[in-house]
């Protein structure tokens, strides 16, 4: 359904592909602001938003639209496809940070505890802000700081000094990498492994590519 950019026919590999589209996206919009300070504000909040959905029903409701995850399916396509072209060694290190903090997470039931605590926290505030103000940024920033980060190897993200240094950049960056971290573990709870970033690989390509044909 183009209008909504919901497909209501996904396959297992298709669930795969958009939580790991939606882990890329974060990976991307993390880069971005690195380099030029600049995020996009449809692809932010869609990958912000999946934060507060804690009992969804399909994938569906955890990425709306997702006509929106349309970079990370881009930047999916040029991290696994067998060209290289257009690939990010940064990113692939990102992407790998990220998902290597989400195993050490799920494995966490006391970091799994106090981040629900958090969250909690964090949906309080959305009754007098949204999330694009500083107040719940900082808020997403802190738990990632607080609670993800600690957990594993830190992941530094290179950039422009200029715009690396400014606070508010800071915090957004930590907010995606805690909605990445977040999209690392649907596509583990989707069925995604490691080794599918190897060896199926020309399957979430193609995936790819069939669902941005439908947005």
């Amino acid at each position: 359904m183009k209008s909504s950019g919901i497909n209501v026919n996904l396959t297992p590999l298709d669930n795969q592909v958009i939580a790991f589209s939606a882990l890329s996206q974060c990976a991307k919009l993390a880069h971005d602001i690195a380099r030029t300070g600049l995020v996009d504000s449809e692809q932010w909040r869609v990958c912000i938003d999946s934060l507060l959905c804690t009992t969804p029903e399909s994938i569906n409701d955890v990425y709306q639209p997702l006509s929106a995850l349309q970079t990370g399916m881009d930047t999916l396509i040029k991290q696994l496809s067998d060209s290289g072209e257009g690939r990010s060694v940064e990113i692939t290190k990102y992407l790998a940070g990220l998902v290597s903090l989400s195993r050490k997470l799920i494995r966490s039931d006391n970091s799994l505890s106090m981040m629900s605590q958090r969250m909690d926290q964090v949906k309080r505030q959305l009754h007098h802000f949204t999330t694009n103000d500083e107040a719940v940024i900082a808020n997403l920033a802190s738990i990632y700081t607080d609670i993800v980060s600690p957990l594993g190897a830190k992941i530094h993200i290179s950039g422009t000094p200029t715009h690396l240094q400014q606070p508010l950049n800071q915090k957004k960056i930590r907010a995606l990498l805690l909605a990445g971290v977040r999209a690392a573990i649907l596509w583990q709870q989707m069925g995604g492994k490691r080794r599918h970033l190897f060896f199926s690989r020309k399957d979430y390509v193609n995936s790819a590519k069939q669902q941005l044909t439908q947005f």
